[in-house]
Order: C-alpha cells, then structure tokens, then sequence
C-alpha cells in the first residue's frame, strides 16, 4: 500500500524505517519467478557449446578414413547442436514430465426504476451462516488466528515449487476485479513459472490508513470474508495487518506471511510426504501501486529491495497503463526484474472501489460490480452513504 496514507509518514531519505524486516536467511524460496531468457546465458552463443557434439563429429571423421562400413552408423547417431538452457526450477514443463492430467488435445486440466434493485435475503445464503469448513477472523488481537482453512498442505506435483499470493489492500469495498486478480495471477504462473499456488490471501490494512471513503476495518474484512466465502475455494482473508494500532509496511506484511507458513508451519510437505518445502511468497498488486513505488521519498530503498528480491511480485496491468516501460525505467524494479511477473489483462476490467462508492452515494446500481453478499451487507450497514470524497479523486479512477 502507498505510504504516504500513514499518519506518521516520513519521507524515507530523511526518517529511514526503523522497524527492521526479517533477514533473508528466514525466508526460503527466494528463486525468481522468471525464467532466464538468453541474455542472461554465462557462454557465448556464436561457437559451439556442447562439446559432445564437436567430439563426436570428428570422431565421426576419424572414422570415415579408417572404416568407410561405419558411415552409415556415425551419421544416424551424429547429434544436433542446439543452444543448452541452463537448468533451472522456473523453466516451462513439457508435457512427459508433469503430473497434471492432459486431455485429448493435449492441454492441461486445472486439477426499482426510482431506487437500485436490493439484493434480498431469499437472493443469497444468511451472512451470518458461516459455510462448513469457513474459519472467519476474529475482531481482537488477542483472539487472532492465522487463516489456513484453505491452504494446502501437501503438494499436488513432484515437479513444482509452491507459492502462496498475498494482496494488500483496502478494499473497501471489494470487488469482483479484486477476485479477478488473483485468477489472471493463477493463470499465468500455471503457464509460465514451475510454481503450483497453494493459497491466497486478501490483507486489508488497518483504520490508521489514510484514505478517503476508507470504511472501518471490521466491515472491509466482513465484506472480503463474504466475497471469498461465496465465490472462491482458495481464497482467505487475514485480518493481522487490520487488527493492527499503526499503519503496517508492506513489508512487514510479507514477513508476518513468512513466519506463519514458513517458520511456524514449516512450509508444505513434498508429494511423497517425505520433506516439507520453503513457500515463496509474492505480493499481488495493480499497476497503480507499482507506479507508486517509482515516487521519490514514498517508498523506502530498503523495503523496495526487500519485497521485491526477497518475496517477488505480480503486476496486474490497469487500463491504460505501461508497466513494462515503467519497470526498465526504474532501477530497483530492473535490478530485480526476474522475480516481476507482469499479468497482462485479456478482457479489460476497470471497475474501482472509488466508483462503486460514488454510485452508492448516488443511488444507483453496483449490481455485477461487487458480490451479492458484499452489496446486501453494505446495505444492511448503510455503508458509504454519507461519505465524501475530493473530485479529483474520484475522476482520476
């Protein structure tokens, strides 16, 4: 989230942060999420690298001269020269060496005309029914227990690194681009990484976060309870960073995620069960946030490094946005490029929080914006109402 909401925000080059993050010793699966690409290949590509096949074309020729018999042999077993890859844990499966099931084509099977119309009770299940299996947050500290009702704890494929994505945020209120983003982030590391995605959380910050038409954190993690409860089976929300007295890093946020998957739960087992895996994990974020980082004395140098090379993120691209021009403009996002993954959006969507509340400020529909759930509790709530917020604000979104 962008700093400059905290209350006590201090540009960084003048009050550096003095809450440390936690070494990277702690954090296990720290690869990049990127595979490498030939520019980053240590040998010259213009000579021949497989010295198997330089030796066994002479070899071949040595041959020819003292027995012509075995022309015919050296010639079928001579071997192609081809470029080596590096190896590496990032690089795409083919399809002999995954576990994933394979269809017979070949793919991948993913084991009121005045007023808005209300969404009413018989519409949707109770909101106070909690579904089998649901572990909702608490609303004290003191009660709090870390979400794993949803997280694996075994891996599905022998041949992939688990991840775990995490979206800070406010969302106040959610919406169904919020949920997309975590599904656009599953595609594309299904199709371009090594990794297999064990769960994903929403963090919603804290009250102490400066934002207009930001409701109070009991709502927003409600709200982001019934939209994963109701649409998703993999998503969770923690309610740690909401339940905290001050604003939270970002930073930190990732660690308190390293520290209750990786050092109190000692990552996930393998697939046989006989060892337990480091879960790397990343930061889910739009491309406005990422912009963000790019603007002098918001973002600290030291939590740049550490969130990106230590954890990772995903930028989903906003409309209009060049993510890809920004990120080789800006030197921390370039030094760490290989563990950027930059989610490009096939079918555009641009709803906004800021939107939907200026609609419900002026009584008109969120219906297919937002959950059924998440609107018939604002309604219940009356939230957003009475709220304002600055012009400028609002049409910026």
């Amino acid at each position: 989230m962008d700093p400059t909401h905290a209350p006590d925000f201090q540009p960084p080059n003048t009050h550096p942060p003095e809450s440390p993050t936690v070494t990277p010793t702690l954090i296990p699966n720290k690869n990049p999420i990127l595979k490498p690409v030939l520019a980053d290949y240590l040998q010259p590509l213009d000579k021949p690298i497989d010295p198997l096949t330089s030796n066994s074309h002479n070899n071949n020729n040595n041959n020819n001269n003292n027995n012509n018999n075995n022309n015919i042999n050296n010639n079928s077993t001579t071997r192609k020269q081809k470029i080596p890859k590096r190896p590496t844990q990032l690089e795409p499966f083919s399809s002999s060496s995954s576990d994933d099931e394979i269809d017979s084509h070949g793919f991948h099977l993913a084991t009121s005309l005045d007023s808005p119309p209300k969404v009413h009770s018989f519409q949707i299940a109770d909101l106070e029914e909690v579904p089998h299996g649901i572990q909702r947050q608490s609303q004290n500290l003191s009660t709090y227990n870390f979400p794993t009702h949803r997280l694996k704890t075994k891996m599905s494929s022998s041949h992939k690194f688990p991840l775990v994505i995490v979206a800070c945020g406010s969302f106040s209120p959610i919406t169904y681009l919020h949920l997309r983003m975590f599904e656009m982030a599953l595609d594309a590391i299904r199709e371009q990484t090594r990794f297999e995605v064990i769960g994903g959380y929403f963090s919603p910050v804290s009250d102490n976060y400066r934002k207009p038409g930001l409701a109070s954190s009991k709502h927003r993690v409600r709200m982001c309870e019934l939209a994963c409860e109701r649409t998703s089976s993999w998503l969770m929300v923690d309610a740690w960073e909401s339940l905290q007295s001050k604003y939270t890093r970002t930073a930190l946020v990732l660690d308190h995620f390293n520290e209750e998957i990786n050092i109190k739960r000692n990552g996930i087992l393998s697939k046989d069960g006989k060892s337990n895996l480091g879960v790397k994990i990343m930061l889910l974020a739009g491309g406005d946030l990422i912009e963000s980082m790019g603007e002098p004395n918001v973002w600290a140098e030291q939590d740049l490094n550490h969130i990106l090379g230590n954890y990772g993120c995903l930028i989903v691209e906003r409309t209009g946005s060049d993510v890809r021009s920004f990120l080789l403009s800006h030197d921390i996002m370039y030094e760490h490029r290989k563990n950027i993954l930059v989610i490009k959006q096939l079918i555009y969507n641009d709803i906004s929080s800021t939107k939907v509340r200026l609609f419900l400020r002026r009584n008109m529909s969120v219906q297919y914006l937002l959950p059924n759930s998440v609107i018939r509790y604002i309604q219940e709530h009356k939230l957003y109402l009475d709220e304002k917020e600055p012009v400028k604000l609002v049409l910026n979104k």
